[in-house]
């Protein structure tokens, strides 16, 4: 056996057979470390764009290689395949088609806002047509693509070698220019993206200037100065949510809309012409699309499009069908096909080499942040180069100060360097203002050269003044910052091309809908219906009332509150589910008019009913959910109190608000702050007193507990819920139409569950309770009967009474008519009356029976 492992290959050593050492590696350790790698080089040197001169690697080597081969604005153009050999050669070693496909979107007008490429020949078209291969186009630096590089030779930015080290490359360009924000980016990295829009130079310079005077400025205020991006296409941003989102978070979605009108021919016929689309659509693309979808009539109205685009512009033609509305046809347009589409912002972009998502007010900070490093280093080596012309001055002056003995020591010394030694040494010189004298031609000996020399060196020295000046002082870089930048705007600023239009879902249905006081009344059948208040005129007590519903003969207004347009409200049916429903999508109708059937509004079961009716100011502030219950009453008088939190998901279907036993149902509900007193009213005319602590929180499951002992035939009316311990008063009204205001400090607090006292002295002729409120004289009572007339009147009109009196007539009823709904409305504004006061007799049977 040792042997054999004698003649194994000695691989615990290293050894092979071809003498070359193997190294065990994992192979999940081996592939994430290459992936991670490959990923790395993707994200920074290729699909994200630097933040602080907005552009990728290629980008950027194509513009400095351009103006390394002297392609500038007023240059003559050169042969784009020159071009591309230069930056292929120089700096990018990738395919060919990369580098010309990147210069060729520099110079289409319809890609950037700001073009940094001059082409000359076919570089494509907005249909989507390719350009010409790069041996017949030409091309040249943009005069703003110049401002990017402006400075790059004085030390503003550092180089990196290239691809073979035989060459320098800028790492970034000194950017005067915003690009970033002027341009936007487009790139797919690994495991990002980003997606950055253009906007108006005018704007953005406004924007930085008002970040670089405070530097504490919001969003919010920037946004007065950037409106919203600006596509080089035009078109229509329509909606501004997208805008707000992307300039706060870097992320946002921007609708986008072509610019269209309508034409009416001579013939009568309409047209819908198009002279602007949004941002990367493909015209030919979208009119084909569009063609087929008429064809397939999905779209009709339609007879004819046409493309008349030309050298002037763009426009595109859709004929219009007689009788046909032309704003239907477009807004279908819009809908199906690209003349509406939509931008995902994603502000991605590198930032000191790592990628970042940013918001508006990031990218300019790292832009002015960019252009402060530039002005100190551009500053220091002005500074310098000052210095050094200073230096070589002073060695003239020196010189022709000493004319003869310097022109003695040159014409006798053997040669230069013996010359050069001499004058450092006889003229206390430094050796460059020595090699400067030997070079200075003849010319400059004249008193004419010599007043030059004295002028310069005084300027270079008021220079270099300045030049420290700047170095010791923020404020005057930050000064020089907006003065390059307002120069920028003054030479290449325009007008917006993109109109922005506020979208109607932005402006929802509520925004559109005054938050007005409304009559919500629910009938017995289950009709629903708004009636603005103000058609309630106020009438005085015992007034024959007004029309107010027009029902049929067995249906009734069972329920009637009032609410604002934009309350929610929670609708409760006697099965003890819960309904949500706005207050202005309730359909409105006079006060006379029936309304609508509630099961168009919400998925009420046929055999359920509405039982309780509630409105909630909002659903979605915590505070507001936390800390307000829903106190449920049911008709058995057992309660339950659950937090609104608890109700505050609508669902279309509404859910289950509480559990109902068997033979019962819910009856009311009440919005509370956790701190209230509760009374309970039955049928029979007696009332409990308790407060809200006694019942605790419970699930939105839960039964509830007892809150009044009643014998079998007996029901509850009416629940009050009120937030402070002596409210003014409690109004009570019996179906026959009596009623009366009794003190609240009659009603003593007792414990939940017990039977209560009377609160209402029920005979023959008040008829049973109907309705338990509590009232202030300030307040207002709706009142409505069976028969469908309502009376309005002021509270101040009842006088206060005991708590067992049997009251006084509130409103005139017929024979076989009854009081069904009492609505109290709070702190209403002087109203028109239309007093009819009818002076019936009061009780004043101040005899009082303790039930308990």
């Amino acid at each position: 056996m040792s042997d054999d492992i004698e003649n194994l290959p000695d691989e615990e050593s290293g050894s092979a057979g071809s003498g070359q050492q193997i190294i065990p590696i994992n192979i999940e350790d081996e592939m994430r470390g290459a992936y991670i790698d490959y990923s790395m080089s993707v994200i920074i040197s290729r699909a994200l764009p630097d933040v602080r001169d907005g552009l990728k690697p290629v980008h950027r080597r194509i513009l400095y290689g351009m103006l390394e081969l002297g392609v500038n604005y007023n240059k003559p153009y050169k042969k784009s395949a020159r071009i591309v050999g230069e930056v292929l050669g120089k700096y990018h070693p990738h395919g060919d088609s990369a580098v010309y496909d990147t210069m060729v979107r520099m110079a289409q007008p319809w890609s950037l806002r700001y073009e940094l490429v001059d082409g000359q020949g076919n570089f494509g078209s907005v249909d989507g047509d390719s350009p010409a291969a790069m041996r017949y186009t030409e091309a040249r630096l943009r005069r703003i693509a110049e401002e990017l590089l402006s400075d790059i030779n004085k030390n503003t930015v550092d180089f990196t070698p290239n691809f073979d080290d035989s060459l320098k490359e800028p790492s970034v360009l000194p950017g005067k220019l915003p690009n970033l924000l002027l341009n936007g980016a487009s790139g797919i990295a690994v495991g990002m993206a980003t997606n950055m829009a253009p906007h108006n130079l005018s704007e953005v310079v406004d924007g930085i200037t008002a970040y670089i005077d405070n530097n504490d400025i919001s969003i919010d205020e920037l946004t007065q100065h950037i409106k919203a991006p600006d596509f080089p296409t035009g078109g229509i941003i329509y909606g501004y949510q997208g805008v707000r989102s992307a300039f706060e978070t870097g992320r946002g979605r921007v609708v986008l809309r072509a610019k269209a009108e309508v034409e009416t021919l001579k013939s009568g016929r309409e047209q819908i012409i198009v002279t602007e689309i949004p941002y990367l659509v493909n015209k030919a693309s979208m009119i084909e699309k569009t063609a087929q979808l008429i064809n397939e009539k999905k779209i009709e109205g339609i007879s004819d499009i046409r493309d008349e685009s030309d050298r002037e512009g763009m426009r595109i033609v859709y004929e219009l069908k007689k009788d046909t509305i032309p704003n239907i046809v477009l807004n279908n347009l819009y809908k199906q096909t690209q003349l509406q589409s939509s931008f995902s912002v994603n502000n991605v972009a590198l930032v000191g080499g790592r990628p970042k998502t940013l918001n508006l007010k990031d990218i300019i900070k790292h832009y002015v942040d960019h252009r402060h490093e530039v002005v100190i280093r551009r500053t220091k080596y002005e500074l310098e180069e000052a210095e050094k012309r200073a230096h070589i001055l002073e060695g003239y002056l020196i010189a022709l100060d000493n004319l003869d003995e310097v022109i003695a020591l040159i014409r006798n010394s053997r040669d230069p360097e013996i010359a050069k030694a001499g004058l450092i040494e006889n003229f206390k010189l430094s050796e460059i203002q020595a090699r400067a004298i030997l070079d200075m031609r003849l010319q400059r000996l004249t008193g004419l050269e010599r007043e030059k020399i004295l002028k310069e060196y005084e300027e270079v020295k008021a220079l270099i003044e300045e030049l420290n000046a700047i170095l010791a002082d923020e404020g005057k870089r930050m000064e020089i910052i907006k003065d390059e930048i307002a120069v920028l705007k003054d030479r290449y600023g325009d007008e917006r091309r993109t109109y922005i239009e506020h979208a109607a879902d932005e402006f929802t249905a509520e925004d559109m809908i005054p938050d007005d006081e409304m009559v919500i009344t629910i009938s017995h059948a289950g009709y629903i219906k708004r009636t603005p208040l103000i058609e309630y005129k106020t009438q005085g007590r015992g007034g024959v009332g007004s029309k107010a519903a027009t029902f049929k003969d067995d249906d009734f207004t069972e329920h009637l509150f009032i609410a604002t347009n934009h309350n929610y409200l929670l609708i409760f049916t006697e099965f003890g589910k819960v309904f949500w429903h706005k207050v202005w999508a309730i359909p409105e109708g006079s006060k006379i008019s029936k309304g609508r059937a509630i099961q168009n509004l919400i998925n009420i079961d046929p055999d359920d009913k509405v039982r309780a009716v509630i409105n909630v100011k909002t659903l979605t502030d915590p505070d507001y959910i936390n800390n307000n219950f829903l106190v449920m009453c049911t008709q058995r008088g057992i309660i339950k109190k659950t937090s609104l939190e608890a109700y505050s998901r609508p669902r279309q279907n509404g859910i289950n608000a509480i559990t109902i036993n068997e033979g019962d149902k819910l009856l009311n509900v009440r919005l509370t702050n956790g701190d209230n007193h509760i009374v309970i009213a039955s049928n029979t005319g007696r009332a409990i007193n308790f407060h809200e602590s006694d019942v605790r929180a419970m699930g939105r499951m839960a039964t509830g507990v007892r809150g009044i002992r009643m014998d079998d035939k007996e029901y509850v009316v009416g629940m009050v819920c009120v937030d402070h311990k002596e409210p003014a008063n409690l109004l009570v009204v019996s179906e026959n139409g009596y009623g009366k205001r009794s003190e609240w400090s009659e009603y003593r607090i007792t414990k939940r569950g017990s039977k209560g006292v009377k609160t209402m002295k029920i005979t023959d002729k008040t008829g049973g309770l109907v309705a338990i409120k509590d009232v202030e004289d300030t307040d207002h009572l709706m009142i409505i009967n069976r028969s469908g007339i309502a009376i309005r009147t002021e509270v101040s009109n009842l006088r206060v009474m005991g708590r067992a009196t049997q009251g006084v007539r509130l409103i005139r009823l017929n024979d076989d008519d009854q009081i069904s709904a009492v609505e109290k409305i709070s702190n209403l504004g002087e109203e028109d009356e239309d007093v009819t006061d009818q002076n019936d007799q009061e009780s004043t049977d101040q005899n009082e029976e303790n039930v308990d």
